[in-house]
């Protein structure tokens, strides 16, 4: 005889199941910023309000070039026939679900595929047969520069845009003082680029050459020309105080040259007597005249030898 285990009950509090969290009900939506839990029961929806039209084209021929792509066919080849049931039936759906007015290019798009597909389905008579070229030509044609320009397009469109795919950068950056610090120096890095600026400095020596305020050459003429008006003059008469040590020697150094060149005459009576200048052209001129008294600056032997 089997027995059955009895089961068993277990008091729980009326909190117990108040601690246990439990998932809450998502809104359906949220109106007023109040979340809506239930269907509101007056609620209209249309039969057709979900469906949704994502293929959206430039023309007719854009639809063409879509129905042709879309099964891999030749556009060369174009199998009229399917392509006008599948036309018509784009264009039917357009109709029934967005309630459109259809332009009249789509429509005259479909009379010329139903021109086209007549005159390829009807017979010709045997006086045209080989003379009438592809009803299909004009249409391949202009599929053809179509799709050449569509490319062109979306290359163009591909290229990046201001305002589409980069933007300018316009921030507002505020004035800003930068402040500088010096770089961190030792005092012995500083000893050792002073001492380093000194030892460059005594590479170097600095001299002014200041022009030469007396010449010799410009003390010759002087000279010539004040012992051009004949007689002889003392030495010590040619020289001025006034202009110091360089004065004497570049005095002194014209009288050497003027006698290195034959043009005065230094004469001395003898040893420690004074000395006496004259111009040598003037000395020639005198020599048929008779000499003058012994006076104090010309020497009483000068005469004499002549």
């Amino acid at each position: 005889m089997s027995t059955e285990p009895e089961p068993q009950t277990v008091a729980t509090s009326p909190g117990a199941f108040a601690s246990i969290p439990q998932q809450q009900e998502m809104p359906l939506a949220i109106v007023r910023g109040e979340p809506m839990l239930q269907m509101p029961q007056d609620l209209y929806i249309p039969p057709d309000a979900l469906e949704v039209f994502l293929e959206a084209f430039e023309g007719p021929l854009d639809l063409l070039l879509y129905l042709i792509r879309r099964q891999n066919l030749d556009i060369l080849d174009i199998p009229i026939a399917e392509i006008t049931r599948q036309y018509m039936e784009y264009i039917d759906m357009m109709r029934d679900v967005m309630r459109l007015e259809l332009a009249a290019e789509y429509l005259l798009m479909a009379a010329i595929l139903a021109e086209i597909k007549s005159r390829l389905l009807l017979p010709r008579p045997p006086s045209e047969e080989g003379i009438e070229e592809d009803p299909r030509a004009e249409l391949v044609r202009r599929l053809q520069e179509y799709e050449r320009f569509k490319k062109a397009a979306e290359d163009i469109d591909a290229l990046p845009r201001l305002e589409r795919d980069t933007v300018v950068v316009q921030a507002d950056v505020g004035e800003r003082n930068v402040v500088r610090l010096p770089p961190p120096l030792d005092l012995k890095e500083m000893l050792l680029a002073l001492k380093d600026v000194l030892h460059r400095a005594e590479l170097f020596g600095h001299h002014a050459i200041k022009r030469e305020a007396l010449s010799v050459r410009q003390r010759m003429g002087e000279l010539l020309g004040r012992l051009d008006g004949g007689g002889f003059h003392r030495f010590e008469s040619l020289f001025d105080v006034s202009e110091g040590r360089l004065g004497v020697v570049v005095t002194f150094l014209a009288m050497l040259e003027l006698a290195k060149e034959m043009l005065i005459e230094i004469v001395q009576e003898e040893p420690l007597a004074p000395i006496y200048l004259k111009a040598k052209a003037a000395l020639a001129g005198e020599s048929a005249e008779e000499a003058p008294d012994d006076g104090p600056d010309e020497p009483a032997s000068a005469y004499a030898a002549d």
